[in-house]
């Protein structure tokens, strides 16, 4: 889970690698990824929910509020996962 490449992470390889797609990975792809994301580095939701006007917000709450209860070790193994998939999917 740990390891270290190039004196980095797998995760902070996946972080950079999945920024190198080719295509665009759909919205839903995307949050999933954000989600993911927040609940490694951060954990929890610590914030609150966006007003109704900021949709974009609201979403990306949504999406980091659904992984709440998941460790950070657990969100960085599903981080890396789907980063992976994506990878294999659209190409770098």
């Amino acid at each position: 889970m740990h390891a270290f490449k190039d004196g980095k992470t797998d995760f902070e390889t996946a972080a950079e690698n999945v920024k190198k797609l080719k295509t665009r990975p759909t919205d839903d792809e995307l949050k999933e990824l954000y989600g993911l994301y927040k609940q490694s580095i951060v954990g929890d939701i610590n914030i609150e929910c966006p007003g109704m006007l900021d949709l974009k917000g609201k979403a990306k709450w949504e999406v980091w509020n659904e992984k709440k209860g998941m460790s950070k070790e657990d969100a960085m193994k599903a981080y890396i996962s789907k980063a992976n998939e994506l990878i294999q999917k659209y190409g770098m």
